[in-house]
């Protein structure tokens, strides 16, 4: 396997073992209470939105050349029957080494939303209780326009839902570190995503990652 690639796992309670089977060098954020060998121990709160955004402020300058990003169970979103596999995840990181790609979603499907993150699933009854932003919605226009120097376009296309990805290290850095930091601070200013600022990043890492510089600000205020 590419040694220039590094995945970045966000567990909180999964049975990762399927990480050493996919066969590239791993780190693992651990948000559960009682942390897994070997693994580096966040907080649980903002969702996996957290914990990427945390390895990326604290690996800067000595990221991966590729870096993938994934939460504890992938599998049940890189396939349209909830039949992912290890091998499959495995040929999509292989397909953005051989490839070259600079960033690349792995979820089956996309979404179309609005500033409210509409539609979203965050109002149904079967989902009470499930979150702790349930019956509030995503406030994408507001992070967005937060993050960017840039409007928030009349509907929003995701192609990159689910925080399933893969990311250069050159395109994560054509945003400066206080970027991250900045972004990191709207995280831990919504601890329990009562608000749904994790969910918001979810929508967002494509154009986080889409490497358009003249979106950058010239200061980032942490709020």
């Amino acid at each position: 396997m590419s040694d220039t690639v590094r995945v970045i796992i966000a567990r909180y309670q999964e049975d990762i073992s399927w990480a050493d089977e996919l066969g590239y060098a791993y780190t693992v954020y651990d948000k559960s209470d009682t942390p897994i060998q070997e693994s580096v121990s966040l907080e649980n709160i903002g969702r996996e939105s957290h914990t990427y955004l945390a390895h990326i402020v604290r690996e800067y300058d000595r990221l991966a050349p590729l870096n993938v990003f994934v939460q504890g169970w992938p599998f049940d979103h890189i396939d349209d029957q909830k039949k992912g596999s290890v091998g499959m995840l495995r040929s999509m990181i292989e397909r953005s080494v051989d490839r070259h790609i600079p960033f690349k979603g792995f979820a089956w499907f996309k979404l179309k939303c609005d500033r409210l993150g509409r539609p979203h699933n965050l109002g149904n009854p079967e989902n009470e209780g499930r979150w702790a932003g349930w019956g509030n919605d995503i406030p994408l226009g507001d992070i967005f326009e937060k993050l960017f120097d840039a409007k928030f376009p009349r509907n929003l296309v995701v192609r990159a839902p689910a925080g399933l990805f893969a990311v250069t290290d050159e395109r994560i850095r054509t945003r400066p570190k206080a970027f991250y930091e900045y972004a990191l601070s709207l995280i831990e200013a919504d601890p329990t995503d009562r608000k749904n600022t994790g969910h918001a990043f979810e929508r967002l890492w494509q154009h986080i990652f889409n490497g358009n510089t003249a979106w950058n600000r010239s200061n980032y205020e942490h709020s």
